[in-house]
């Protein structure tokens, strides 16, 4: 039997960020792992938070040692500064993890509701409810808990999506 994959699925951000992790072996139903929230303090200035959220995905990969950090894509928002500190979030995630050996994989947020819920443009709530029934869990997490799971099962339903890899 091959070993279960494991995937860190991360939903970025600069006050807070979800993850998820869970394992998944080619053939079966991916397994859940953990999920959770990393809060930054907003008074906090973006070099502080950023250090701060490099350091904690730093943790979690040491932790739980997966293979594959899943994130959601990029996408045009009508405020370009909040859109500019979204990037420079993603890009302290993306960095930790290259830094680790990780694969990393991007998917846009329309393809990672499709991919869970069924249609892309599912809410928060059908998201947080889909990923409880999917698991099997006693509640649905967080919203952005719940956004960071979808964002790794998207991956491990999406083998041959195109996407950008670490080294």
């Amino acid at each position: 039997m091959t070993p279960a994959t494991r995937i860190l699925g991360v939903d970025p951000g600069t006050r807070i960020v979800g993850y998820g992790l869970l394992d998944h072996r080619h053939g079966a139903r991916p397994a859940y792992v953990e999920c959770g929230v990393i809060r930054l303090r907003e008074e906090d200035p973006m070099p502080v938070r950023l250090s701060v959220l490099a350091r904690t995905i730093a943790e979690l990969i040491a932790e739980f040692g997966p293979r594959v950090l899943s994130l959601e894509a990029a996408f045009h928002g009508v405020n370009a500064s909040s859109a500019l500190k979204l990037g420079q979030a993603r890009g302290a995630v993306m960095a930790v993890a290259a830094e680790r050996g990780l694969e990393v994989a991007e998917y846009p947020p329309a393809y990672v509701k499709r991919a869970v819920v069924g249609h892309g443009r599912a809410t928060k709530q059908d998201v947080m409810a889909r990923v409880q029934l999917l698991f099997g869990l006693a509640r649905p997490p967080t919203a952005d808990a719940a956004d960071a799971l979808a964002i790794a099962l998207c991956h491990a339903h999406a083998p041959k999506l195109p996407r950008r890899t670490g080294p």
